[in-house]
């Protein structure tokens, strides 16, 4: 018996509606990075991209544990000498806090080409208001 292999025609993507209001950031990234890869399908294999769309809601309401907010930082590069610029997790969150989602999720993917496309099917928003009503989302409990 041999190991089944995903096939792109085989693959059907579904929407799903994660809202994070007052959850814990690492718990919900991990659920979030499972979904993107497609673990939670039979039809799961680690070459291939089997994972559904997430559409993520009231980012602003995330909560971190312990003494996150305060010594959590965050690095960034212009490319320039001296250009390393860095912000810790709460002016982040109140600043932009789909870029903290994002970056809990981020690491949790793949470092790859596979990767960077699953990371393409997430979608943050900071409000309780997305625009993929049309896709019909299921609500994806963490």
């Amino acid at each position: 018996m041999s190991t089944q292999i995903a096939k792109k025609e085989d693959i059907t993507r579904e929407w799903f509606v994660v809202d994070l209001n007052e959850q814990v950031l690492g718990r919900a990234a991990t659920e979030i990075a499972r979904v993107l890869r497609g673990k939670h399908k039979p039809i799961y294999s680690p070459s291939v991209d089997t994972g559904d769309f997430v559409v993520v809601v009231n980012a602003d309401k995330v909560k971190l544990t312990g003494n996150k907010l305060a010594d959590k930082k965050y690095y960034r590069h212009s490319g320039y000498p001296g250009g390393i610029r860095e912000i810790n997790a709460e002016k982040l969150l109140e600043q932009k806090p789909e870029m903290l989602i994002k970056a809990a999720v981020k690491g949790m993917l793949p470092k790859n080409k596979l990767g960077r496309k699953m990371f393409t099917k997430m979608k943050v928003y900071a409000g309780s208001e997305h625009p993929h009503a049309a896709q019909q989302p299921k609500e994806l409990t963490v």
